[in-house]
Parts: C-alpha cells; sequence; structure tokens
C-alpha cells in the first residue's frame, strides 16, 4: 500500500531522459516507483494528459526575512518551486548583532528593494548567531523547503562594526574571525557563503554593500573556511556584472573570473557569479564563459548563474518606476490611490499639462528619455499574457512613429490601458541586440546554471521569480524569433542541474529514493499572467506578484502544497542543512 500514486502522466524526470509515459509511486515522501505501477494507495491522482516533473529548484532567492512568515514563499512557491537557496548577493540577517537590526534592515531595503516596513515588522529577531537563525527558521511551519547562505554584508558588519558596514579594510585578525563565523554557519547547515562587489548594490544610505572592495585576502581568508570545511558554494555578484565601471573599469568582470577561478581551485569548493549581457559589452558574457571552459582543466569550478529572459524593470503606475514621476503635475497626484489617480490622469487638462512638462528628477533608466526620442525604442508594452522578447516593432518608439504621435503620449496612453494596470517593459539588460539569443546561447552552455529569479526581492520593479514558469512556456512552447529548447533539457535545468550545484542530491530527479516533489502541469494550459501589485506583506507594504494558470499541482514530500494555483494547509516544508546525500542505488 502505497500513500501515493500518480497515473498515467507524461513523465521529465529531470534527468534529461526522454519524456515517457507512467506511473509515480509515494511513500514517506519518498518515490518509491516510477513506470507501471501495479499495487494500491491512500490516494490517487490521475495525471492523463499532465505533465509530471520534480519540483522545481530555485538557487537565487532573498527570502531571507518572509521566510520567517509566509509558508509559501510565494511567487515562487506558485510557479512549481519546491527548494529555494536564499543568503545571496551577501545580504541576509544573520549573524545580527543586537545593535544592528536597522542597518540589516535599510541594507536588504537598499540593495533588494524589500520595503523597511515590512522587514521592521515581520522580523522577529529571535536569533544573533547563523545557527541560531537555522533554528529560527525550523520554528516556523512552511510548505516549502529552504536553504540559505552565511551572507558577507552581515559578517563583516559583526565583526568590524562601523569600519565593516564603511567598507574598510580587514585586518588579519577580522579576517580570521570572519573565517570563523562561517565555518560554524556552514557546519549548523549553510548552503555556501555569498558576496557582492557590484557598484549597484547599495544600502539605503547610498553605502556599497560591505564586502564590495574587499581585497583577495579576505575573499580567499573567507573560502578557506569552505575549503576546510569541504562544504558550500562561493556565490556572488561580481564587478562589472550589470555594466558597472565603478571599480577598475570595462573589464571588471574579465579580472574577476580570474580571482574566482584561482579561488575554487585552491579550496576545491564551486563558485557561482552572476553573468548578465549588457549593451556596453555586449560581447564579454561570451569570454567569460571562454574563460570558464578553458580554465576547468586546472580543477575549478566555476558557474555562470544568468537569468533567462531580459532583465530590466516593469514601469508602470504601480511600480516605483514610472518616467512620469517627475513631472510636477503628476507628483500633486502621486499619492492618491490607483483608481482616483487613472481618473485624474484621464482628465484632458491633467493629460496636457503632464505632456509639455519635463522632469524635476530623473530615475531607473529614464533619465535621458524625455531630451532624446531614441530612449524610447526599449520600452515595450509587456500585455498580458506578458511578451518578454518583444520586437522593435513593438516598442514605444515605433508605435509612435506609425501612429505619427509623440512617444510621450503613446507612453501616457500605454499606462492607462486597462484602468492602469498596464506595464511597460525596459529591459536593461540580455536584450543588447533585441533578442533573447544570449540567453538561447548560455542555456546551451555546460558553464551556466539557471538563476537571478530574485525571488522575494525587487517588489516595486522586477517579479522574476516565474522564470521556471516562462522556461516552459517561452523557451519550450512558444518561442516564435528564434530556436527554442527541448522540454527535457529545461526541466533538468530547473532541477537537478540546480540542486546538484548545491549538494542537494536527494531531489531534482523523479526516481526511487529520491524527495517526492513534484509538478503536475497542464502544459497546452500554462499561461504566465501580467504582474500586478499586491499590499500583503506585513505593515501593508507593496510587492509586486505574478500568478500562472496550469499548475495543477504541486507536491512537497508527497503533499499537495499548492492545489490548481491556491495554496494548500499543507506544511510538509523543512530547512536544508547542508549537502543531502543521493539515495542509495
Amino acid at each position: 500500500m502505497h500513500d501515493l500514486i500518480i497515473r498515467g502522466g507524461r513523465i521529465v524526470d529531470g534527468s534529461g531522459a526522454p519524456e515517457r509515459s507512467g506511473d509515480v509511486a509515494v511513500s514517506g515522501g519518498r518515490i518509491t516507483e516510477v513506470g507501471r505501477v501495479e499495487g494500491t494507495a491512500r490516494r490517487e491522482i490521475d495525471a492523463d494528459g499532465l505533465l509530471v516533473t520534480p519540483g522545481f529548484v530555485d538557487i537565487h532567492t532573498h527570502y531571507d526575512a518572509q521566510a520567517t512568515w509566509d509558508a509559501h514563499l510565494l511567487p515562487s512557491g506558485g510557479h512549481g518551486v519546491t527548494t529555494v537557496v536564499a543568503g545571496n548577493c551577501g545580504v541576509g540577517f544573520a549573524p545580527a548583532a543586537p545593535d544592528r537590526h536597522e542597518w540589516l534592515i535599510g541594507l536588504m531595503e537598499g540593495v533588494e528593494d524589500i520595503p523597511g516596513a515590512a522587514l521592521a515588522e515581520g522580523i522577529q529577531w529571535d536569533w544573533e548567531t547563523f545557527p541560531e537563525y537555522l533554528e529560527a527558521l525550523e520554528r516556523f511551519p512552511r510548505a516549502v523547503d529552504i536553504g540559505t547562505q552565511v551572507p558577507h554584508g552581515s559578517v563583516r558588519a559583526y565583526v568590524m562594526g562601523e569600519r565593516g558596514a564603511r567598507n574598510e579594510p580587514a585586518t588579519a585578525d577580522d579576517i580570521e574571525k570572519m573565517y570563523a563565523i562561517v565555518r560554524e554557519g556552514l557546519e549548523a547547515g549553510a548552503l555556501g557563503f555569498s558576496t557582492s562587489r557590484t557598484m549597484g548594490h547599495r544600502a539605503v544610505d547610498g553605502e556599497p554593500v560591505p564586502g564590495t572592495f574587499a581585497q583577495e585576502d579576505e575573499l580567499f581568508g573567507i573560502g578557506r573556511a569552505l575549503g576546510d570545511s569541504g562544504l558550500g558554494v562561493f556565490e556572488l555578484a561580481p564587478a562589472g556584472a550589470a555594466g558597472d565601471t565603478g571599480m577598475d573599469g570595462p573589464d571588471d568582470m574579465l579580472r574577476e573570473v580570474d580571482w574566482m577561478h584561482r579561488l575554487s581551485a585552491q579550496i576545491h569548493r564551486p563558485v557561482a557569479f552572476a553573468l548578465l549581457q549588457f549593451d556596453s559589452r555586449p560581447e564579454q558574457w561570451r569570454e567569460v564563459l571562454e574563460i570558464c571552459e578553458r580554465t576547468r582543466a586546472s580543477g575549478a569550478e566555476v558557474y555562470a548563474q544568468f537569468a533567462p529572459r531580459p532583465f530590466g524593470v516593469l514601469a508602470g503606475h504601480q511600480t516605483v518606476a514610472n518616467p512620469f514621476l517627475g513631472m510636477p503635475t503628476y507628483q500633486e497626484i502621486a499619492d492618491l490611490p490607483l483608481g482616483e489617480r487613472v481618473a485624474r490622469l484621464r482628465d484632458p487638462e491633467i493629460r496636457r499639462r503632464i505632456l509639455s512638462e519635463q522632469p524635476r528628477d530623473r530615475q531607473l533608466g529614464f533619465a535621458s528619455m524625455f531630451d532624446h526620442e531614441e530612449g524610447f525604442a526599449k520600452l515595450f508594452p509587456i500585455g498580458d499574457p506578458p511578451d518578454y522578447e518583444p520586437s522593435a516593432d513593438q516598442s514605444v518608439l515605433a508605435i509612435a512613429r506609425r501612429e505619427r504621435r509623440s512617444p510621450k503620449e503613446v507612453l501616457y496612453d500605454l499606462f492607462l490601458e486597462d484602468d492602469g494596470r498596464e506595464l511597460v517593459l525596459l529591459p536593461l539588460m540580455n536584450y543588447s541586440h533585441g533578442d533573447s539569443d544570449a540567453s538561447r546561447e548560455m542555456l546551451d552552455s555546460p558553464n551556466t546554471v539557471l538563476g537571478l529569479g530574485d525571488g522575494g526581492a525587487h517588489c516595486g520593479l522586477i517579479c522574476d521569480a516565474s522564470i521556471t514558469t516562462y522556461m516552459l512556456t517561452h523557451w519550450v512552447r512558444d518561442r516564435k524569433r528564434g530556436e527554442r529548447i527541448s522540454l527535457e533539457s529545461a526541466v533538468q535545468r530547473m532541477t537537478r542541474h540546480t540542486a546538484q550545484l548545491y549538494g542537494m542530491r536527494d531531489r531534482g530527479v523523479i526516481a526511487p529514493g529520491y524527495k517526492a516533489d513534484l509538478n503536475l502541469i497542464d502544459l497546452d494550459r500554462l499561461t504566465l499572467r501580467r504582474p500586478r501589485m499586491v499590499h500583503d506583506l506585513p505593515a501593508g507594504a507593496r510587492r509586486l506578484l505574478q500568478e500562472a494558470d496550469g499548475y495543477v499541482a504541486t507536491l512537497v514530500g508527497g503533499e499537495v502544497v499548492m492545489h490548481q494555483g491556491e495554496p494548500t494547509d499543507a506544511r510538509p516544508g523543512r530547512v536544508v542543512r547542508g549537502p543531502q546525500p543521493a539515495p542509495a542505488a
């Protein structure tokens, strides 16, 4: 007698093997049989016509705080994700000295755009050390599994106080203390250590993330904790990752890759870093991956985390990115509720005044837009369902030229569509040539790993936690402007591949002995919805959510945690502590 049998599904098992029809039996939270299951079960699910995949493993999230109040970790939990890894980019909430709580909130708010009011109200701070933080996570009932990493910013501030927060150089004694904290965290169950070196990551006070300017003695001294323990991934947002040149210039990324490979070869642990395509050096990503390939012979394991769709911001009346926000007339009504604001914006006199004005403030990539109309060439109405790979003739500028109107007028009217809920995509990265062909090449590279969804972060600007759904809709089924990928490859990228990087060898594959984290998906019906703004965080703070149709069920440990897009009351999730062994053969 099994606990559960899923009957007659289209099994895509995560290994890369071809799709096959069959049953999946589950007992005690583990998969027990795959194929033709003859036995009986306490519960059966008819999966005829449905994809059955492993649960998706998202290795780049920022649920460090949300994991203490949200059991389902939405939006990720609504997109087939059953395991998340938090603590990325050097920011998090442990270790946390009692007098540093407010500062840590400001760091996360500045770097990851998570409202400080939500963090201040939602975090209970019943920990100080990293092991105590893991214990606090374990006390909260949860639907999905979570693992986390020791963040450099928190460690630096804990050891060095204000010197660490202000990026002063670390002494040898500082480095030894940081080494001890990171090793303690790894031995308690951290999945790795993370840091950030990009100038785009700053606290609310404008100060770069602690560790941004860390020298090699500090980076290698802390990295030694991973080597000595034989545990964890060294994760980072490197200098130059977003095309920023605030440190040494346009070749920052190439210099960063050099020390990453030397570090990985020395400590015999994987290094994973963010890689994006950007306009100032549109082919540099290719050079970086070539270096990764050449240096693998030295014993290094260095992987580029990449996003499989344009990396940018969503602009509109719902979001904090809105090029009209700087207009004096708009500022008079900016604080009105959306419905009232839209009504005022439809007033012909208000429209005339705003369109005749120049912005007082310029923000988020819109600085030159009202000076040079070519700036509108990279703004695209996203629609519902959203289109993340639009063609040039879909841009605001192209629409304006066809309609013989000013781009400013077109943008104003687009923002008012669907009662002010329409969004416009500004693809800042991964769209340098007007398509996603760079991401398509990265999907085939053995030196890349899928990531950068940033679940839980960028609450007012972005909602990329849905990239798992996008992999199946866009890259497998719908892409029209270029080559697609196979269903088997897409699933492997989101399951076994990501799980194994972080040593979670007990999941990501549908085979006997593996954890029964599973998705049942109606691929024909699978549809991404346009992101929408909600105010459901603690203190009523805002965030963008994005739903999808077509997820029939998501199971964690054999229990249904999401059904037809709605959370259930099941709480089988756990904190993943350290590497998880593969099932015995």
